[in-house]
């Protein structure tokens, strides 16, 4: 098992960070909550992990806070919800809202991330109720597996649609959201809480 890590930051694609261990590349999935707040590239930087092996594949994904890698492993107990799923909650709402959802029952808020339906919105309420207590905060998770760094609002489009966002929806937020000068992160954040209606 790979708990932790910590070493220099050479890259950062959302969702994807490459972390220089040793002179060892790990590559990890981590959400918008942890990429928020990163340092720049080239900065050392201590992410907690989790390391998942399946039949055909094997995963890191890095978190900076505990609550994150809490509510992430808590969510893949509930069935139907996997790594994806855990990472777009993630990144479209902080761990103490998610909680406070959880616990008011608010399945109709629950729907709005992607990836979540009415069904598995209320086995979440139902199996997670009595586990979201004194989760901390954050928000999260995207993507562009490209080298070629893209324009802002073309990499926040690329990684709103990796969460689940139909392309129509995504392209309709990101003009509403976007100002000049807005880094890609900015303009995902805005976007989510567009989308999210907070």
């Amino acid at each position: 098992m790979i708990g932790r890590l910590r070493g220099i930051l050479v890259s950062k694609q959302p969702p994807w960070l490459l972390v220089e261990v040793g002179g060892v590349g790990y590559e990890l999935e981590a959400p918008m909550s942890t990429i928020y707040d990163l340092p720049a590239t080239g900065k050392e930087v201590t992410l907690l992990t989790h390391y998942a092996v399946k039949e055909d594949s094997v995963a890191l994904y890095g978190f900076l806070h505990e609550s994150e890698r809490t509510l992430f492993r808590n969510l893949q107990k509930v069935s139907g919800i996997g790594a994806k799923i855990s990472l777009a909650v993630l990144s479209g709402v902080s761990t103490q809202d998610f909680a406070r959802l959880v616990q008011a029952g608010d399945v109709v808020a629950l729907t709005k991330i992607p990836g979540i339906g009415k069904k598995t919105a209320e086995r979440i309420v139902v199996e997670l109720r009595d586990r979201v207590d004194g989760l901390g905060v954050s928000a999260s998770g995207l993507a562009a597996a490209s080298n070629t760094p893209l324009d802002p609002a073309a990499e926040a489009t690329v990684a709103l649609q990796q969460l689940g966002y139909k392309p129509v929806e995504v392209t309709r937020l990101v003009q509403k959201v976007a100002s000049p000068g807005d880094s890609a992160e900015a303009i995902i954040r805005k976007a989510l809480r567009a989308a999210l209606g907070s």
